[in-house]
């Protein structure tokens, strides 16, 4: 079986929205405000779709399995793919002779939570499972230089494709005191048995963002 073959074209940084009244803050995504990666894929079949993650991804990735945070390749290696693992628990996954593959070769191997196991053989099961994805599933790997130039070309923008369209990710450098900060929350979350939450869409850490505003409508300071 053949994996698919995805192409990535295009790395662009934005944010979460921001929300000013109390009636937007509550129905809406109360994020607000994260630095957001964009990363455009297309699909074999030619469809498109934007694979988004939060900029701070990278530093959970480097503390929960002891990736260096220079080693942006390998994090975004594991970002880019890690979605497509499927879950033991999931009956489904079964049926599918993809993801029953990828099972049969990553099942029983630690995680990120598994007690007592060292950065190392969490960092080396968590790369196997990304492997096995990229064997049996989906590869995402960059469109050619010739390519994304003459799309460029094609809408009238005068940009210059960069070797690489995950380029721009790469040069936003991580710091290592944010990213020790992360590891931190990870080992106190081992040590009590817990799991650290990292920031996604339906959590912000409270007054975590400067004028964001509270439940009560009142501006943070």
């Amino acid at each position: 079986m053949m994996p698919l073959a995805w192409t990535t074209w295009d790395a662009e940084l934005s944010y979460g929205p921001v929300y000013f009244s109390q009636k937007d803050a509550v129905r809406a995504n109360p994020m607000g405000a994260e630095p957001l990666w964009g990363v455009a894929v297309v699909k074999e079949d030619d469809s498109r779709f934007l694979k988004t993650f939060p900029h701070s991804t990278l530093e959970w990735r480097s503390a929960e399995y002891g990736v260096d945070h220079e080693d942006v390749d390998t994090l975004l290696d594991i970002i880019l793919h890690e979605s497509y693992i499927p879950r033991e628990d999931d009956p489904l996954a079964l049926m599918d002779p993809a993801s029953s593959r990828i099972l049969a070769a990553t099942r029983g191997t630690p995680v990120c939570w598994t007690p007592g196991v060292s950065d190392k053989d969490r960092l080396d099961a968590h790369l196997n499972r990304i492997a096995a994805v990229k064997k049996y599933r989906v590869r995402l790997e960059p469109a050619s230089v010739d390519d994304r130039q003459g799309a460029l070309t094609y809408v009238g923008s005068r940009r210059v494709a960069p070797a690489d369209p995950l380029d721009p990710i790469r040069a936003a450098q991580l710091d290592p005191i944010r990213v020790e900060s992360r590891r931190l929350a990870v080992e106190w979350a081992r040590s009590t048995g817990g799991m650290a939450q990292e920031p996604n869409f339906s959590l912000k850490p409270p007054d975590a963002f400067m004028g964001m505003p509270t439940q009560m409508g009142a501006a943070t300071i």
